[in-house]
């Protein structure tokens, strides 16, 4: 399935890497494409919405 989020604190490529690595470890085939200009996070995976967002919310980020 495929997530779009927005992420508002989500400002540079170190976010990005922050973020995708996050989403990586609970969804270790998941393709993440983040744009930190647009704030959106399209992520192709098998978890689920929440398993995500929890996961990007435990490196201090907060998806909308």
């Amino acid at each position: 399935m495929t997530l779009q989020l927005k992420v508002p604190k989500l400002v540079c490529s170190g976010c990005v890497d922050t973020v995708t690595k996050a989403i990586q470890t609970v969804d270790a085939n998941a393709t993440v494409h983040a744009n930190p200009k647009t704030k959106l996070v399209s992520v192709e995976t098998q978890a689920s919405n929440r398993a995500i967002e929890a996961a990007i919310a435990a490196v201090g980020y907060t998806s909308v």
